[in-house]
């Protein structure tokens, strides 16, 4: 689990799967790893058995935490644990900006924080609760002409983005210390948090981007009930399914 053990995982800690039937795997994605580098850890680690394996909800190769991974005939409900309501805590800097929204590319902007208060910035949150629009980062996974907007932004070329319709029903404002500033978010499916945090840095007629995102919670499920990737694999090997 999440939690740090100082014993090594025993295979008693796991319960019996059912991978051809269809198990759905609560996973913390590890810093760095995509999304698909995760379903593809799993997939090889259930051979020889060939399922189809896939995931509930990308995160970026930055974020850490929840990611929920479905096998077999669970794979058909991929889309409505997707769909879910999702959780995150996080912690954007200000005054800079990044081409990438995050800590992907390097900072491209700089802003003097003179005058940039905690009312201010408790207040900037407002505007970003409830029903809003956004535009997906250039650096984003979205599909533009079957390609992908981070392929096209590496090459250097600029696309005409699209505004989404995401619900943020809790945005709360949970640590200050300059530049940083910690943040809890509750939204819909879809909601770029680094597309959030850029505009929340242009409320304050500054810059902002993510440099730490974490998924705490799809729906009822819990990154405290989440396995370590190098545990499960461990698990899947001694175990020889």
């Amino acid at each position: 689990m999440t939690d740090q053990q100082e014993e090594p995982f025993k295979i008693s800690e796991f319960p019996e799967f059912n991978f051809a039937e269809g198990e759905m795997l609560l996973i913390n994605k590890p810093y760095k790893w995509t999304s698909f580098d995760v379903v593809g850890k799993i997939r090889n680690s259930l051979k020889p058995l060939k399922l189809k394996v896939g995931h509930a909800g990308t995160l970026d190769p930055l974020a850490t935490g929840l990611l929920i991974i479905c096998t077999g005939k669970l794979t058909k409900q991929i889309d409505t644990f997707q769909a879910q309501e999702k959780e995150y805590t996080g912690t954007m800097i200000l005054g800079a900006t990044t081409p990438s929204f995050d800590l992907e590319t390097v900072v491209d902007q700089e802003f003097s924080l003179n005058g940039v208060t905690e009312e201010a910035i408790y207040a900037a949150a407002s505007p970003f609760r409830g029903d809003i629009q956004q535009y997906p980062p250039a650096h984003s996974a979205v599909k533009v002409n079957g390609e992908r907007l981070y392929v096209k932004a590496r090459r250097g070329e600029e696309t005409e983005l699209r505004l989404r319709s995401v619900t943020v029903s809790t945005f709360e404002i949970t640590r200050i210390d300059l530049p940083e500033v910690d943040f809890r978010i509750v939204c819909s499916k879809g909601t770029y948090i680094r597309s959030l945090v850029s505009d929340f840095g242009k409320q304050l007629n500054n810059g902002a981007y993510l440099s730490k995102l974490i998924r705490t919670r799809s729906g009822d499920f819990l990154l405290k009930d989440a396995f370590e990737v190098k545990d499960l694999v461990d698990y899947l090997r001694e175990k020889k399914v």
